[in-house]
């Protein structure tokens, strides 16, 4: 009887740990970790300890995860505006680490005129798009362009705001001097 008794309590006490294990973790979000880190019945004086550690490390993983979500569904709910000034910010940035001249100023006034700020405007109407290659992006770059002065460092797609910036800035450097040289359709 004592052989039958000592099971159970082992049995017992091992079904409260993951009992408490899963809880601990539902409560944080991570249910699925608390399976896999809760001690089996011949381990469970031993390993209650790690697989406490385990579930607030995964704990921690969660808020991690929750925070990033957090944080993209901020940058979604930036305005227009805002989206605008922090590409062109991070332009500048990259621009003046390549050494291509332009202004804050220059690159806004630009954009406004060639795409109102929308990074996915497309002229499908002029010479360009006639022969097969609309301009695109915030500042009308046709791909041939944007291939030829693209900045390293920055993505590989026209209609990226920071990439258009960039080439279409790097462009206007070698032709015109600066973005802010530029007063009209380039």
């Amino acid at each position: 009887m004592s052989i039958n008794a000592t099971a159970t309590t082992a049995t017992d006490r091992t079904a409260r740990i993951r009992r408490i294990s899963v809880a601990g973790v539902v409560a944080t979000g991570a249910a699925a970790i608390a399976l896999g880190v809760a001690p089996t019945p011949a381990h469970a004086d031993g390993q209650a300890a790690v697989g406490t550690a385990s579930a607030k490390a995964s704990a921690a993983s969660v808020a991690e995860q929750a925070q990033t979500a957090k944080s993209a569904k901020k940058a979604d709910k930036l305005t227009q505006d805002e989206k605008l000034d922090k590409w062109i910010n991070e332009a500048l940035h990259i621009m003046k680490k390549k050494g291509i001249p332009g202004s804050y100023h220059g690159l806004k006034k630009n954009i406004m005129r060639e795409s109102g700020g929308d990074p996915n405007a497309m002229n499908d109407w002029d010479v360009n798009a006639k022969a097969g290659t609309p301009s695109k992006g915030l500042l009308q770059v046709i791909q041939p362009t944007f291939d030829a002065y693209h900045v390293k460092g920055t993505e590989k797609k026209l209609t990226d705001p920071v990439a258009n910036l960039t080439a279409a800035a790097n462009y206007a450097a070698d032709r015109y001097g600066s973005i802010d040289n530029v007063n009209s359709a380039y």
